[in-house]
């Protein structure tokens, strides 16, 4: 019931951005990883139900994605991008291709941690390091965008997981002509949507809600704007989540869904007159 007085609050019933009046703000909030664990699942769901979500990217080939397509097509309203998946960063579960590709696999036969190399990763432990082969990516993209287009009728677009698609131009072609194929060719900064300003920080959540609230303050009329964050609710299998550098993943997410779910931005959001809208909205 909350979700649907939500829907008719911020009406979704918008037209392309060449017909978007001068005084309007529109707001893609985008929640990325649904399907890479159970909580991330229940986060990414809650956030929409309860909050202010409108796009959800799946990880097709991470171990909760049947449970994620189970939610999605019992939610199909929550709009879906195939956030295609070329790395497996965490160090307590792992996540192998699709297909038979043994050039973006690491020795145990999983993706590897990273794309590009850091202090923390050399390049024999990353993608663009490894002896890679594009027919193998290729391959793969496909694979992920059928399995998701098969079981989720509101895939909408496409996105990519860890900048699966930048780091190499022929692989961006790969990804640009895949998306025209499958007609799921919606690049948001291609037709003028901008980042939300500013960054999210703070140690609590209302600190982290707060400063959303001063960068939905600054949005400026006749212009759509994208936030994308990463909600999940806590638990032992969050703890558990995390890589060198990056183990407060469990806290961090969970305070990202509350900021999705927070009252306190919901009321703002109504009040300073945003519209909230999904990727499909940007080609009605």
């Amino acid at each position: 019931m909350k979700h649907v007085i939500l829907s008719l609050i911020f009406s979704l019933t918008l037209g392309c951005l060449s017909g978007q009046s001068k005084e309007e703000i529109r707001l893609i909030i985008r929640a990325d990883d649904i399907g890479s664990t159970h909580g991330s699942n229940l986060g990414c769901i809650k956030s929409y139900q309860e909050g202010i979500v409108r796009s959800v990217e799946i990880m097709v080939p991470c171990a909760w994605f049947p449970e994620a397509v189970r939610m999605l097509n019992e939610n199909p309203g929550l709009d879906v991008g195939v956030h295609l998946t070329f790395t497996s960063e965490w160090e307590n579960v792992k996540w192998r291709p699709l297909t038979h590709a043994p050039s973006i696999t690491d020795e145990d036969g999983f993706f590897f941690p990273m794309i590009w190399p850091n202090d923390r990763y050399p390049e024999n432990r990353t993608l663009k390091g490894s002896d890679w082969k594009l027919e193998e990516i290729e391959a793969e993209m496909r694979a992920q965008i059928e399995l998701a287009t098969s079981h989720i009728p509101q895939v909408s677009h496409l996105s990519c997981h860890m900048g699966c698609s930048g780091w190499d131009e022929q692989v961006a072609g790969v990804f640009s002509k895949l998306a025209q194929e499958y007609n799921l060719d919606i690049s948001p900064g291609e037709i003028g949507v901008e980042r939300f300003p500013g960054r999210i920080t703070g140690e609590t959540s209302g600190e982290r809600i707060d400063t959303f609230i001063g960068g939905l303050r600054k949005l400026k009329a006749g212009n759509t704007y994208m936030f994308v964050e990463h909600p999940a609710l806590a638990g032992a299998e969050m703890e558990a989540v995390g890589h060198e550098g990056y183990y407060t993943v469990n806290a961090d997410r969970q305070m990202v869904t509350e900021l999705f779910t927070s009252e306190k931005v919901i009321k703002e959001i109504e009040k300073l007159g945003i519209q909230l809208i999904s990727y499909s909205d940007l080609v009605k």
